[in-house]
């Protein structure tokens, strides 16, 4: 069962968050103090005990200064083949790209190609379904950063969470996020967007701050859809500024980057990194790869 006071919390927040969207109705007192419920004693005491350091209700973000900085060139499609994986690193160290996001098999040779330049590694762990166990996950995790990996996007247990087995998705979450944490390696946690009802997708953001992950994102690209900007403000809005939120799936042009950094996402998963930097800069666009992202 999951804690009473981390259910709680997130009862809150998907209220919170829901009302916020025009969904629910939010009380304007409070039963117990007579007070507008924003300011009831009870309320703001339930959530310091439950662990919240805040709960951010508006969406941040603004125009992308440094392009390249914000995304993760991304490779993940099932024939990926040395030669492209090693010119997604070279145009990576070209333009300076935050990542490489590569499948497993790929982080050591992507990790020597790397070495010395400002783009580190990034691979995915429970990809793309989410459906093995935690301890598997877990191994996944510690042999992709032995590997060489610096950044860990790892797919949540889905059916475990639309099953309303909200302990075994934490758990899922933190068998990732802490051999992340421990090694100083970034987490991210994919919630599958496009599989969740929107009080789903705040639960499973509630459920990855808990655990510690340094990020929430969207998608892995190869679900039923991709990020919407729509998502991502949502996310924003749950995880508050103390998190990342990566936008992944569909994200191919600047005007696509620009609308996902408006909502609020800080990274952005792309196959079409390159064209996009180009668009930023005002040069002719190279023609985008197709990796399912």
């Amino acid at each position: 069962m999951i804690p009473a006071d981390l259910s709680r919390l997130i009862e809150i927040v998907v209220e919170e968050v829901l009302a916020a969207k025009g969904q629910v109705s939010a009380p304007a007192q409070c039963g117990c103090h007579g007070v507008v419920y924003e300011c009831c004693p009870d309320r703001v005491r339930g959530l310091l005990d439950a662990g919240a350091t805040r709960l951010g209700l508006h969406a941040t973000g603004g125009q992308p200064g440094d392009v390249a900085a914000l995304i993760d060139h991304t490779l993940l499609k099932a024939d990926a083949t040395r030669e492209e994986i090693e010119t997604l690193c070279r145009e990576a160290s070209e333009y300076g790209f935050a990542t490489v996001c590569v499948n497993p098999t790929w982080i050591a040779l992507a990790s020597r190609r790397l070495a010395g330049a400002v783009t580190r590694v990034c691979s995915v762990v429970g990809f793309p379904l989410g459906a093995t166990t935690a301890d598997v996950k877990r191994y996944e995790t510690q042999r992709a950063i032995f590997d060489g990996a610096r950044e860990i996007d790892m797919v949540i247990n889905v059916g475990a969470l639309k099953s309303n087995d909200l302990r075994v998705v934490e758990r899922d979450i933190e068998a990732v996020a802490g051999p992340c944490r421990d090694a100083g390696v970034l987490s991210k946690v994919i919630i599958e967007a496009a599989l969740l009802r929107d009080e789903e997708k705040v639960t499973a953001c509630t459920l990855a701050k808990a655990a510690g992950a340094d990020y929430v994102k969207t998608s892995t690209g190869f679900g039923p859809g991709g990020a919407t900007a729509a998502d991502v403000a949502l996310m924003r809005r749950v995880v508050g500024d103390d998190m990342g939120v990566k936008a992944a799936g569909g994200v191919k042009d600047y005007e696509s980057l620009k609308a996902m950094v408006a909502a609020g996402a800080t990274r952005v998963g792309a196959s079409a990194g390159v064209r996009i930097v180009q668009e930023s800069r005002g040069t002719r666009p190279a023609t985008a790869s197709s990796s399912g992202y």
